[in-house]
């Protein structure tokens, strides 16, 4: 496997992970269920799950209302886009 599936493939495991702890903390957060913290969720977004984390909240309608999410997750992924396209141009 070169590197650069090997980067695509660690970038969708990361989107997975994101996605599915964003609908893993809604369902927690419905039921009364001990939470992720945020820090995690954030970190994660922050690893390159920003797209997941972003069609996680889309989806469950989750962390909508908080502005370190719907401010800070899509300016993760304008970073990580701009970071992608300066080491690849």
């Amino acid at each position: 496997m070169n590197g650069t599936k090997a980067l695509l493939l660690a970038l969708a495991a990361v989107n997975l992970l994101a996605f599915f702890l964003c609908g893993l903390d809604k369902q927690y957060a419905k039921h009364g269920h001990w939470r992720i913290p945020e820090r995690t969720l954030m970190l994660v977004s922050a690893c390159g799950g920003s797209v997941g984390m972003l069609l996680g909240m889309s989806l469950f309608r989750h962390k909508t209302k908080h502005p370190k999410f719907y401010l800070g997750v899509p300016a993760l992924l304008l970073l990580q886009l701009a970071a992608a396209w300066y080491f690849l141009k």
